[in-house]
C-alpha cells in the first residue's frame, strides 16, 4: 500500500501535466501513451484495449482523474509487483512529463539548479507531502527538508527568511511541487555554496530519504579467513548492512541481514584498532572499527534503529518520523483550536460579566439617584406641606397657580432626569471605549517591549561579531608580522648558506689542487719504484751468477800434458747453498718492503688519499712485479 501511495503521487503530477486546459480531464489517447509507458516501466504487459473497453460507454472526449482511477489500479497498479521495477524509473518518466509544462529554471538565471537535482529535490516532495490531493507541502515539512539539506552542506539556516517567503506568498496551507522549487532556484538556500556541494548535499539526502538509506562512510572490518583489517565502504538500510570495496557501490563484497536475533556491541580497543564495535548475528560475528567515538555512536544507533524497525515490520524510517511529525501537527492543531476555543469562551464570558457588572453599577447609581430624589422630594414635600399648613389660607387663592406651577416643574425634573440618565449612557459608552483603548495600549506596549528586546538581542549580536572580527584582524595582523619575520630569517640564512657554499667551493678547489701535486709525487714514487725493481732485478743475476763460482782447474791443463781428474763443483742443491740463497733473498724482500712502505706512509700523508686507492708495486720472491694495497 505504501508503494502504491507513493507511485499514485508520481501519475498524479504526470496526469495533472497533460491536462492542458485545467479543465481536470485529459484525452484518451494522452492516456493511452501514459499507460504504455507505465507498464512498460513498471515491467508489465499493456492491454492496448483495456483503456476502450473501459471506457467504451463514455464519449470520445477526455478522461477525468476519477475515471481513469479504476483503470489505473485494474489494469496496471494490480499487476505490479515489488522488486520486480525500479520506483526510480516511474519517478522519472513523470517527472519528464510534468517538468516539460511546470519546471522553468531559465527564470533564474545562473543560481538554478541542475535538473537531476530538481529531480531528487521534487521526488523528496512526494515523498514529504501529504496523502491527499492537490499534493502540497506543510510548511513545517519544508523547513525541516531544508534543514537536512543545509546540515549536509554545513550551512546554517535561517528560518526567518524560509517564514517571510512562505508568508508573503500566501503558503501557510501548503506549498506545491513547483513553488518549492522555485524557492530552492531563488538562492535563499543556497547562496554562497557552489554548486557541487549543492548537488553532493541533495544526493545525500535524496539517498537517505527516498533510498531509505540509514547511514553511509567507510569502516574497517575484520576479514573472517585471513584474519586482517580491511576498509569497507558500508551502506545500512532497514534489516541490510551491505559493505562495498568502495563509495561507488560496484563491488559488493557482502551484506549482513539484520534481524530480531542481531544485535550490536562496543568492543575494547585492541590489536591497533581503536573505537572498535561489533555485530552478532546467529551464524557470524562481524568487527568493525570506526573513524573516531562519534561516527561509532552514530553508527551503532543507527544499527540498533535498523533492527528495532525490522522487529516491528516497518520499511522506512522517514515514513515513520514523517507519520509522527503530522500526528503531532495534528495534536498541535487540534490543541490550538481547543485553546482559540477555551480563549472565545472566556472572552464571551468575560464581555457577559462586564456587561452584567455595568447593568448592575448603572442600576445602582439609578437606585441611588432615585433614593436621593426621592429624599429631596419627601424633604421638600414636607416643607412644602408645613409651609401649606402654616399658609393654607394665604395659599387658597393660589392653589390653582401653584399647582401649575408644581406642572412645570415636574416636567422640568423630568426632563432633567432624562438627561441624567442619557449622560449615564454615553459615559458607559465612552468607558467601554476607554477600556478597549487601554487593551490595545497594553497591547501595543507589549509588543514595543518585545521589539526593544529583539533589538536588544541584535545589537549585541553584532557587537559579539564586530568583537570576532576584530579579533581576527588581529591575528590576521600578528599571522603577517610573523610570516615577515620568518621571510627575513630564511633570507639571512639562505644568505649564510651561500656563503658557506662559497667557502666549501673554494676549499675544495683547493683540496683539488693538493690532490694534483700528490697525483704528481705518486707518479714520480712510481718511476721510482720501477727503477728501484729494476735494479733488483739486476742484483738478482748477479746473486744467481756469485751463487755460481768457477772451482779451481776447471780450464785448466795438467803441468805434463795429462789431464788432472776434474774437481766437482759445489751444486746449487747443496743445503748451504739453498739456505744462504734463501736468507739473502729475504733479506733483500724485507729491505724492498720496508722502502715501499716508509714511500706509501709518506704519499698517503701529503695527499690525504685513503690505503684502499694507493697501489704500489712489490717485487715477489720469483722477481716479477706486482701491486699491494
Amino acid at each position: 500500500m505504501e508503494l502504491r501511495a507513493e507511485l499514485l503521487k508520481s501519475i498524479w503530477h504526470a496526469f495533472t501535466s497533460l491536462d492542458v486546459g485545467e479543465s481536470g480531464k485529459v484525452s484518451k489517447s494522452q492516456l493511452k501513451v501514459l499507460s504504455h509507458n507505465l507498464c512498460t516501466t513498471l515491467c508489465i504487459g499493456h492491454d492496448k484495449q483495456a483503456l476502450e473497453q473501459h471506457f467504451r460507454d463514455d464519449d470520445d472526449g477526455p478522461v477525468s482523474s476519477q475515471g481513469y482511477m479504476p483503470y489505473l489500479n485494474t489494469y496496471i497498479l494490480d499487476k505490479a509487483v515489488e522488486g520486480t521495477f525500479k520506483k526510480e524509473e516511474v519517478d522519472r518518466l513523470c517527472w519528464t512529463l510534468c517538468s516539460t509544462k511546470n519546471y522553468h529554471p531559465e527564470r533564474h538565471g545562473s543560481s538554478a539548479l541542475s535538473k537531476n537535482d530538481a529531480f531528487h529535490l521534487w521526488c523528496l516532495f512526494n515523498f514529504l507531502s501529504e496523502d491527499k490531493y492537490p499534493l502540497v507541502l506543510m510548511p513545517e515539512e519544508v523547513e525541516y527538508l531544508i534543514k537536512k539539506i543545509c546540515s549536509a552542506m554545513s550551512v546554517e539556516l535561517n528560518s526567518v527568511d524560509i517564514e517571510d517567503y512562505i508568508s508573503q506568498n500566501a503558503m501557510q496551507s501548503g506549498v506545491n511541487a513547483w513553488a518549492f522549487l522555485d524557492l530552492m532556484n531563488s538562492g535563499m538556500v543556497t547562496r554562497g555554496v557552489d554548486r557541487d556541494s549543492v548537488t553532493m548535499a541533495i544526493e545525500e539526502v535524496y539517498g537517505e530519504i527516498v533510498g531509505n538509506t540509514l547511514k553511509e562512510g567507510y569502516l574497517w572490518k575484520k576479514g573472517h579467513l585471513r584474519r586482517n583489517w580491511t576498509e569497507r565502504w558500508f551502506s545500512l538500510k532497514v534489516s541490510t548492512l551491505a559493505y562495498y570495496t568502495c563509495e561507488d557501490r560496484k563491488e559488493c563484497k557482502g551484506v549482513i541481514e539484520l534481524d530480531q536475533n542481531c544485535c550490536v556491541e562496543v568492543l575494547s580497543d585492541r590489536e591497533g584498532k581503536r573505537c572498535m564495535f561489533c555485530v552478532k548475528t546467529l551464524s557470524k560475528t562481524y568487527e568493525m572499527s570506526a573513524p573516531d567515538t562519534k561516527q561509532r555512536q552514530e553508527w551503532t544507533t543507527a544499527i540498533q534503529t535498523s533492527i528495532r524497525l525490522c522487529v516491528e515490520g516497518k520499511t522506512s524510517l522517514h515514513r515513520e518520523l514523517k507519520l509522527r511529525r503530522r500526528e503531532l501537527r495534528e495534536e498541535r492543531e487540534r490543541r490550538r483550536a481547543a485553546k482559540e476555543e477555551e480563549l472565545r469562551r472566556l472572552r464571551l464570558l468575560q464581555d457577559e460579566r462586564e456587561q452584567r457588572l455595568a447593568e448592575l453599577e448603572v442600576l445602582q447609581e439609578a437606585q441611588r439617584q432615585a433614593q436621593a430624589t426621592q429624599q429631596q422630594e419627601e424633604q421638600r414635600r414636607r416643607q412644602q406641606h408645613e409651609q401649606l399648613q402654616r399658609a393654607l389660607q394665604e395659599q387658597l387663592l393660589e392653589a390653582e397657580e401653584a399647582r401649575a406651577n408644581m406642572q412645570v416643574e415636574m416636567a422640568a425634573k423630568e426632563a432633567e432626569a432624562e438627561r441624567q440618565r442619557q449622560r449615564i449612557r454615553e459615559l458607559e459608552a465612552m468607558q467601554t471605549q476607554l477600556e478597549q483603548a487601554l487593551r490595545l495600549e497594553v497591547r501595543a506596549r507589549q509588543d514595543e517591549e518585545a521589539y526593544r528586546r529583539t533589538q536588544a538581542r541584535l545589537l549585541v549580536e553584532e557587537e559579539e561579531k564586530m568583537k570576532a572580527l576584530l579579533t581576527l584582524q588581529e591575528e590576521q595582523e600578528e599571522f603577517i608580522v610573523r610570516t615577515q619575520r620568518e621571510k627575513q630569517e630564511l633570507r639571512l640564512e639562505m644568505e649564510s648558506k651561500s656563503k658557506a657554499l662559497e667557502e666549501a667551493q673554494q676549499q675544495l678547489e683547493k683540496v683539488r689542487a693538493t690532490r694534483y701535486r700528490v697525483d704528481q709525487d705518486i707518479a714520480a714514487a712510481q718511476r721510482k719504484l720501477r727503477q728501484a725493481s729494476t735494479s733488483v732485478k739486476h742484483w738478482n743475476i748477479q746473486m744467481n751468477r756469485l751463487m755460481h763460482p768457477i772451482g779451481p782447474g776447471e780450464r785448466r791443463s795438467s803441468v805434463g800434458g795429462t789431464p788432472s781428474p776434474a774437481t766437482r763443483a759445489p751444486s746449487l742443491k747443496d743445503s748451504g747453498l739453498r739456505l744462504s740463497q734463501k736468507h739473502v733473498e729475504k733479506e733483500q724482500d724485507r729491505r724492498l718492503s720496508r722502502t715501499c712502505s716508509e714511500g706509501d706512509a709518506r704519499l698517503v700523508e701529503g695527499s690525504g688519499l685513503s690505503n684502499q686507492d694507493t697501489r704500489l708495486p712489490v717485487q715477489t720472491q720469483n722477481g716479477s712485479l706486482e701491486s699491494t694495497n
